[in-house]
């Protein structure tokens, strides 16, 4: 076999890992997060001045918020279930010491802080865990699309061939899922007072950068022989093209009918599209093509699991709509947010039981027909992951709270009540220290670029595969390789935040 057909076969036929494990490897990326803002909060306590070092910023980011992620993927994947204990005892363990050096005249009762914690006004202009929640999805896609090509990737987290559950499978509809929780239908910016044939224009316009960048990866791929998994999107189909199309005809369903009911057209979309694939011969043709023999004749049956299983990440796109704009109703509190908290929850819970009736009457998860399961799955697990980042949150105010600490970049900030901002004009004003802390964050700097950091990940791991034998690599080779690989991302991404650069095209 050559090596593209090595590399081809080694990320196929594959059927992914349990609902379990997923569901336990959602708990890492928060738990690093509220690792990250104890260390911050303990520093301060220390020091007395927060982390004002560019270079050290960036150098604890990356250690704590990326290269753990990293390792849990590769190296601690076999034991991947004590990774979340020993990062909650850590956790544990810093919040102690930070409790243990509050200063004599911040030591207020805890029963009275608990009370005060609740009744806490947060800035209601900006909700952190979107902005981590999509940052964190782009990175596990970037270390993912890479690590899966190593040795050191369990073949259990990569995609599935049919049927099965994926962490690279959820990463595909975090993916589609975060991005409609910024969409302009949930800002609610471009859409007011504009037409609806000017919105559709000016969000067919948009999407020219996804389309370039779809045809200049099939380009650069044909041309250059890359190994790729046709049965992934097709022949001429990719990741790209799904973006666009999929946010395009969000646009146009949401012009039409009334956008918070987004809910119910994702329901009808997923569940119609799983009739059809149940009832006629859609699900033969998308599994095994017009002849029965995997044909790829004509434009259709080439990329027939691309356009198909556009169905399902519309319905996955329409559903994020409406937790979006669930989302930034304005809850100015810390109790509003723990009610919008057991909100969530439940509604990730009842789309769980759904999974499992799903699965067990219409179909198994599949990511490659993008079925009615497979948009169940994807929903509940991203509403759990956002119930985690909230959580975390919560956590770092009441412990920022706890010590009359100060703020952290991608942190609510607590802002003065309502009543007394009356007088000021209606701007949120933050409290105490808030105003006072430098921008120094590795979230805050992929967020500014996410389509750029997204398309250097896809350049890097095309340059590496071209370079580096990477199915026979050794696991420290393959460790150091990735963690440069991550590095200079974060490092280009960091750059241009200091610089205050937003590269956009259109």
């Amino acid at each position: 076999m050559s090596q593209k057909q090595l590399k081809e076969a080694f990320i196929s036929n594959l059927n992914g890992t349990s609902l379990l494990e997923i569901s336990v490897g959602l708990s890492l990326a928060p738990l690093c997060l509220l690792c990250r803002g104890l260390l911050l909060i303990l520093h301060y306590l220390h020091y007395g001045k927060p982390v004002r070092s560019r270079t050290y910023s960036l150098l604890l980011d990356f250690l704590v918020l990326v290269s753990p992620l990293l390792l849990s993927c590769t190296v601690l994947s076999p034991v991947i279930f004590f990774v979340p204990v020993i990062l909650a005892a850590f956790c544990a363990g810093i919040f102690s010491k930070i409790h243990s050096q509050r200063k004599q005249e911040t030591r207020v009762p805890f029963g009275q802080i608990v009370k005060e914690f609740q009744q806490t006004y947060l800035d209601p202009e900006y909700i952190p865990a979107i902005t981590v929640f999509r940052v964190y999805v782009n990175v596990l896609t970037s270390i993912s699309i890479l690590a899966v090509d190593f040795p050191q990737y369990p073949r259990r987290y990569a995609k599935a061939e049919t049927y099965g559950t994926g962490v690279m499978d959820l990463g595909v509809g975090a993916f589609i899922f975060g991005n409609a929780l910024v969409c302009p239908e949930v800002r609610q910016k471009s859409c007011v007072a504009q037409p609806k044939f000017s919105h559709l224009a000016r969000q067919c316009f948009s999407i020219w950068p996804l389309i370039s960048l779809g045809l200049g990866r099939l380009l650069s791929v044909k041309s250059i022989e890359y190994h790729e998994h046709t049965s992934e999107y097709g022949v001429h189909w990719n990741f790209f093209f799904t973006l666009a199309f999929v946010r395009l005809a969000a646009s146009l369903l949401l012009a039409l009918f009334p956008k918070n009911k987004s809910w119910i057209l994702a329901l009808t979309v997923a569940v119609l599209y799983q009739l059809i694939l149940n009832t006629t011969s859609l699900k033969t043709f998308l599994l095994h093509g017009s002849s029965g023999r995997d044909s790829r004749v004509g434009f259709l049956d080439a990329n027939r699991e691309g356009l198909l299983s556009l169905f399902g990440y519309l319905a996955i796109y329409l559903a994020s709509v409406q937790v979006g704009l669930w989302l930034v109703k304005v809850r100015s509190s810390v109790r509003g947010w723990l009610g919008a908290l057991w909100v969530l929850a439940r509604t990730a819970v009842v789309l769980l039981v759904s999974l499992q009736v799903s699965q067990a009457h219409a179909d198994p998860v599949s990511r490659r027909m993008a079925n009615l399961s497979y948009c169940l799955w994807v929903t509940a697990h991203c509403l759990m992951l956002f119930v985690l980042f909230v959580a975390t949150d919560l956590s770092l105010v009441f412990t920022k709270l706890l010590v009359k600490g100060p703020s952290m970049p991608c942190c609510w900030n607590v802002v003065k009540p309502p009543d007394s901002n009356k007088k000021q004009g209606t701007e949120a004003v933050p409290v105490g220290k808030e105003d006072k802390v430098p921008h120094l964050c590795l979230i805050s700097a992929i967020n500014k670029n996410q389509l750029l950091f997204f398309l250097l990940a896809n350049i890097m791991t095309g340059a590496v595969n071209i370079l580096v034998d990477t199915i026979h690599s050794k696991a420290a080779f393959a460790l150091c390789i990735l963690h440069l690989y991550m590095f200079f991302n974060c490092l280009i991404m960091s750059i241009l935040h200091a610089k205050n650069i937003v590269l956009k095209f259109w």
